[in-house]
């Protein structure tokens, strides 16, 4: 159990900050430590509070809260979708988060989630991949070169240990931005100009687009056996990728069936096609990758789960450091019964 400050003052981690706090303990580490909390918070999932995200729709978005608590403490996360934002300068994908300490109700952390949830995504795909691609897989396609793919290519690095991405999106410009940030690392880039060529000789497929529609981003075609696909720019109603036939040829992962078969790929299927929760094979309850055939598949689409771990990740790394600031957000009088009091004593 948290207990909050005397003052109330509750640690606020910037965008400036959260940067420094990377930067401080090394992208790799971050997304290894945000990957760690998600799995050990999935090993305990009978402990958490579990809903779909409470979405509001737009012709041009979506504005969504993320909700849950482990009993101990609460979090949620603002977070909005809007693919029209990039050709008017702004940013598809915001957000921020806070945690509370169920007991008093108190807040003990809000953070910027912008950068956080593109950390956290990174994190759980690379730790889906890490039990279910091909062993040994060296290379991945990104297909999708947007905010979110250099976080996606270095994470896979991390903690799948792939040396080799190759780049496609439909806007050269993107590819260029991808592997020129990515330039300097230990990846080995590699640029192509169309998804055909993205996929060859790759173990792994990210597909990571923003546009809101039922595109067909990755065809039948272009999946061989054996193939780990990370689907995670399908989230969110009548927006998917794939084509329909890969996913009848795919054994299906996903997070929380009854979100992902509201925004995910699966969307498509039928309501009763199988599917396989990732809690599970990460108890070991489930079998994830069972032959080198196997077409495996990550329906992601991110969940709550997720953002508390990597929520709760952040509260511990800024402790004893000063990449936060502590924020008078709660009105909390020495009287508790004389709100008006305190009001009225500060004119």
């Amino acid at each position: 159990m948290l207990t909050p400050s005397k003052k109330a003052l509750v640690p606020f981690v910037s965008v400036e900050n959260m940067m420094k706090l990377v930067h401080a303990n090394g992208l790799d580490n971050m997304l290894i430590r945000i990957a760690d909390a998600i799995e050990q918070d999935f090993l305990r999932w009978d402990a958490f509070d579990k809903t779909p995200r409470v979405a509001s729709h737009s012709d041009v978005g979506v504005i969504e809260l993320m909700p849950t608590s482990d009993g101990e403490l609460y979090g949620f996360k603002y977070v909005n979708g809007h693919p029209k934002n990039t050709a008017e300068g702004l940013q598809t994908v915001t957000a921020f988060g806070l945690l509370a300490d169920v007991n008093s109700g108190y807040p003990v952390l809000l953070s910027e989630m912008t950068l956080l949830t593109a950390l956290r995504t990174a994190a759980m795909s690379a730790l889906a991949a890490k039990h279910l691609a091909p062993k040994g897989a060296t290379t991945m396609a990104m297909i999708g070169n947007g905010a979110q793919s250099e976080f996606q290519c270095r994470a896979f690095a991390a903690i799948c240990g792939i040396t080799h991405v190759r780049l496609f999106d439909t806007d050269p410009a993107a590819t260029t931005k991808c592997a020129a940030n990515l330039a300097g690392t230990n990846l080995h880039v590699t640029t192509c100009t169309t998804a055909e060529d993205a996929v060859t000789g790759a173990q792994i497929i990210t597909t990571c687009t923003a546009d809101k529609q039922n595109a067909t981003v990755l065809t039948d075609n272009l999946v061989g056996a054996g193939v780990h696909i990370n689907a995670i720019g399908g989230d969110c109603p009548g927006k998917t990728e794939l084509h329909a036939d890969i996913l009848h040829r795919a054994s299906i992962f996903v997070e929380y069936p009854p979100q992902t078969r509201v925004e995910g790929e699966i969307q498509a299927l039928a309501d009763d096609h199988p599917v396989i929760e990732l809690h599970n094979v990460f108890a070991g309850k489930t079998t994830g990758r069972a032959s080198d055939k196997q077409i495996t598949l990550f329906d992601s689409v991110g969940f709550a789960i997720e953002d508390f771990s990597a929520l709760r990740t952040i509260l511990t790394a800024i402790k004893g450091t000063d990449f936060f600031i502590n924020l008078d957000m709660l009105a909390d009088p020495d009287d508790p019964r004389d709100l008006y009091g305190m009001l009225n004593r500060a004119k």
